[in-house]
């Protein structure tokens, strides 16, 4: 009996079959963000002010032209027609710039505590170089140190001499 494969056996179950239709979803928020972003300015207010002024003018005035009498049924479906499409790419945008934050509140907080690992480690260094120079003799110190040596030496040396001269002479010792 020949072998079947995985299209063929009956056990196996067929594969989801795609339509061949892949959104990108970056490129559709991108768009909606776009969209959005458009939806909130002045300039998109004041062209629906005119169109619908232009619409409702053209409706009551102009008897010849009238396609969407008094109710404004017409009108009232393109406004249910746009708010059915603004309010998700609203929302979509909203999540989007939500998710930007979140992500932007990440690093804030990463480089918050770095910049604080950093500085606790710098005030640990500085805190380590206080203690070293603490402990490093100054200028002052040695010189002070040096003249007490040297008013030991004179004052020994004036010491030897009065010994000396009380003493008498010396016999010579051999030494130059």
């Amino acid at each position: 009996m020949s072998e079947l494969n995985g299209r063929q056996r009956l056990e196996t179950p067929r594969g989801t079959r795609g339509l061949g239709f892949h959104i990108d979803v970056e490129a559709v928020g991108r768009v909606s963000e776009s969209i959005a972003r458009f939806l909130g300015t002045g300039r998109y207010l004041v062209m629906q002010t005119v169109v619908v002024v232009v619409w409702v003018s053209l409706n009551v005035f102009a008897v010849r032209l009238q396609w969407d009498p008094y109710p404004f049924i017409l009108l009232n479906l393109a406004f249910s027609t746009q708010a059915a499409y603004a309010a998700p790419l609203i929302l979509l945008a909203q999540n989007r710039q939500e998710n930007r934050d979140r992500v932007s509140l990440e690093e804030d907080r990463a480089r918050a505590a770095q910049t604080k690992a950093d500085t606790e480690f710098l005030a640990r260094e500085l805190a380590a170089l206080r203690l070293a120079v603490g402990e490093v003799a100054t200028r002052d110190y040695l010189r002070r140190e040096l003249d007490d040596i040297r008013q030991l030496l004179v004052d020994r040396e004036h010491g030897e001499d009065e010994i000396d001269s009380a003493a008498g002479p010396r016999p010579p010792t051999g030494r130059k």
